[in-house]
């Protein structure tokens, strides 16, 4: 078969059913390959980013990996931003780019990208987990394979593939079988580490068994598919469970045992058991370590009373100094359930104190300013918009929030009940990622429900997909918290004089209007009182929804833990 057919054949066979494109001349032969492609649907993008964005999405919703496909040199220079973006949120990402024939590399060709020029798959080296071109069509099978295996083993991340014309359009004798789910999915622990973690479980610091134990939730649980194991782990000892906010959903909020998220935009009840009074053992699964997860690093992660669980060694060698697991948080999970006997009689000793302990916490209140959730100030609090939506929106309904002040708010007031319901790319954070990045995941998960915190900036950048998820029908919501301004910066910058005022307002547009100009509806909202019925309407709409609703600037993100501790914290401690 043709080197396309040959690609798309591949995809198919793993499981993936939406490529997300944006066709140009270096990739003319696929175009007819997807016609004879009876598995793909191909999704057509307004710009190369945004395609990617949609795979990103797609990806974190699948459980599988998700597929761009764009020119080489200006088309792939155009997904940069998203292929950085998958790689610090570790999303499977395949993007694949059309290149000049071999045989016309550096004589002048058009868009010419290759190695004798701009070197593509060079430039995507560094955001990637693989990058390369396929130099000759005999290579392209194991070259496909070997991307594979570098985009799906743990810790996932984006891949590249460069393919020139001479590939696309050679016969490729060669048959492509699955990877093994076994390979990819090893559950890779270090059995002697994670056994020698026991003792924590059987004597505190103090040399008594632990009470207060805590478990801080991170990505890597997500990664792990292993949600289920964690909450029947909590459940068995009743352990209370904080996730990250890149993590939040993996634990149901609504659980006795919850303690919602911790560090950025975090719950106090997360605080007062993780931070004020540190626990007796402190078992942090798949998280990075990183500023936002570690409450700008205030955690104090001690060796006597801290388990850290990770397949990334570079996190754990920088923040810590023992206690560490170099391994899948899931088999961590499964260890501790096969080691059950051992740790049992320090955990049932302990079991009614702690509940006690946890008790104390959660009866003192877990957010900051719940009161703002009923405001009905004009412009309109952005709390208020939160939490009318969670109040409209189905449990298992799944929320993407973009970067901006928004996501403090959402992060804050929105309780979320299930894995992957609430996505959001938050390490590099680029804004507008979520408004393509749900275009991908509605293509994931055609009967749920998506819906889109977003804010005037974001759609300022990415606005103009809301094209695609129109020409598609794809009946997402976008709700555009328009605050005319770019809000946390304004927050900042406001206090600094009338030029970083100015410079960081933006003008008030027809956001709604926008839409309809785009082919899809709009909805202009300026009383708290029409929310309820602007968010019934958009759940029945056929195509996507964009809610322009006229919000206030000045409101400050629910942050003030975080803002605490940051002002405590010193880069020399």
């Amino acid at each position: 078969m043709l080197g396309t057919d040959f690609l798309l054949d591949c995809l198919a066979k793993e499981g993936i059913d939406h490529i997300f494109m944006v066709p140009g001349g270096l990739i003319d032969p696929f175009l007819p390959a997807l016609g004879r492609q009876k598995i793909i649907r191909p999704i057509v993008a307004a710009q190369e980013g945004g395609a990617a964005y949609m795979a990103d999405g797609y990806a974190r919703a699948s459980g599988k990996f998700g597929v761009a496909l764009c020119i080489g040199g200006p088309g792939l220079t155009n997904t940069v931003t998203s292929v950085a973006t998958a790689k610090t949120d570790g999303s499977p990402l395949l993007v694949i780019s059309g290149e000049a024939a071999t045989m016309l590399e550096g004589v002048g060709m058009f868009q010419d990208a290759s190695s004798q020029t701009l070197n593509d798959a060079n430039m995507l080296r560094e955001i990637t987990h693989f990058s390369s071109s396929v130099d000759n069509p005999k290579n392209l099978h194991h070259l496909v394979r070997h991307a594979m295996l570098h985009l799906l083993t743990e810790p996932t991340g984006p891949v590249h593939l460069s393919i020139p014309k001479d590939s696309q359009v050679a016969n490729i004798d060669a048959a492509y079988t699955p990877l093994n789910h076994d390979l990819t999915h090893a559950r890779v622990l270090s059995l002697h580490y994670a056994e020698e973690t026991l003792k924590h479980f059987i004597k505190g610091p103090n040399g008594s068994a632990p009470i207060r134990i805590v478990i801080l939730a991170g990505a890597g649980v997500e990664h792990a598919e292993s949600s289920t194991t964690l909450l029947k782990f909590a459940e068995h000892w009743d352990i209370p469970v904080a996730t990250t906010l890149r993590a939040k959903g993996i634990f149901p909020e609504d659980h006795p045992l919850s303690l919602g998220v911790f560090g950025y935009a975090g719950t106090h009840h997360s605080r007062l058991a993780i931070l004020d009074n540190p626990p007796d053992l402190l078992i942090v699964l798949g998280s990075g370590l990183n500023e936002r997860d570690t409450m700008n690093w205030t955690l104090k992660l001690a060796p006597q009373n801290t388990i850290c669980v990770n397949l990334d060694t570079l996190a754990m060698g920088t923040h810590l100094t023992g206690s560490s697991v170099v391994g899948d948080a899931g088999a961590y999970l499964i260890c501790l359930e096969d080691q059950a006997e051992k740790i049992r009689p320090a955990l049932e000793l302990t079991r009614e104190t702690r509940k006690k302990w946890l008790a104390d916490i959660l009866a003192q209140p877990r957010l900051q300013d719940s009161e703002d959730c009923a405001s009905s100030a004009i412009p309109i609090h952005p709390a208020r918009i939160i939490k009318e939506l969670r109040n409209a929106f189905p449990r298992d309904g799944i929320l993407l929030i973009d970067s901006g002040a928004h996501r403090a708010f959402a992060g804050h007031y929105w309780t979320s009940y299930d894995p992957l319901t609430y996505i959001s790319a938050t390490n590099l954070g680029p804004m507008g990622w979520a408004i393509p990045a749900a275009i991908g995941v509605q293509c994931a998960q055609p009967t749920k429900k998506i819906a889109v915190i977003t804010g005037d900036g974001c759609m300022h950048m990415e606005g103009i997909e809301i094209a695609t998820a129109a020409r598609y029908q794809l009946p997402i919501i976008y709700v555009v918290i328009n605050n005319a301004a770019l809000g946390n910066v304004w927050l900042r910058a406001h206090t600094e004089g009338p030029v970083p005022d100015a410079l960081t307002v933006l003008p008030d547009l027809d956001w709604a209007g926008f839409s309809k100009a785009l082919g899809g509806n709009g909805i202009t909202v300026t009383h708290p009182d029409e929310l309820a019925n602007a968010f019934s309407i958009a759940l029945k709409n056929k195509g996507p929804t964009v809610i322009d609703i006229k919000a206030d600037k000045r409101c400050v993100t629910p942050v003030q833990d975080w803002s605490s501790a940051c002002a405590t914290w010193s880069y020399q401690e």
